[in-house]
């Protein structure tokens, strides 16, 4: 009895290709994705953070898709720019100066969908870390810009490949 559970339920749950084990919700028609290189649209921040977020969004997709990448002309297409990197006082105090710093990071995203229009966006993704204000952003920033890049490659996946 428990083999045969053991057996069907895969079925079930896999079967209609509605949902997946990894959270996409990707037609079965699309095979393969690229990431373009980003570019800064700003000043400031470092220099690599472009190529950063790039590698970053192919490793992620790699690690959460079944899908190929390639180096132009995927089914699926990210490509983007980062247009923000700033530092803005947050947490105010008593005495009106700021606790806390805070590292704000945007990147405009381009999302192209060759089997399905509808699915485009061009679209902001903004994350931010915060900082001791008694502290310089150079002290901090190796620190902060991993987990700022990693919740911007996880909101520009779930808005392309998991469609929230």
């Amino acid at each position: 009895m428990w083999a045969l559970v053991l057996l069907i339920c895969p079925v079930f749950m896999s079967g209609c290709g509605v949902y997946s084990f990894t959270g996409t919700n990707l037609s079965p028609d699309i095979k393969t994705f690229s990431v373009l290189n980003f570019t800064m649209g700003t000043a400031g921040g470092p220099a690599d953070l472009p190529q950063r977020i790039t590698e970053d969004l192919k490793e992620y997709f790699q690690r959460n898709t079944s899908l190929v990448s390639q180096p132009g002309g995927g089914d699926l297409v990210l490509e983007g720019s980062i247009t923000g990197y700033d530092v803005t006082p947050a947490a105010p105090t008593a005495n009106d100066q700021a606790g806390l710093n805070r590292l704000n990071v945007t990147v405009q995203v381009r999302y192209t969908n060759a089997k399905d229009e509808t699915k485009n966006f061009d679209q902001s993704f903004t994350y931010y870390a915060d900082f001791p204000q008694d502290q310089t952003l150079n002290q901090n920033e190796a620190r902060l810009l991993p987990t700022i890049r990693e919740n911007l490659v996880q909101q520009i996946f779930n808005k392309s490949a998991a469609d929230w």
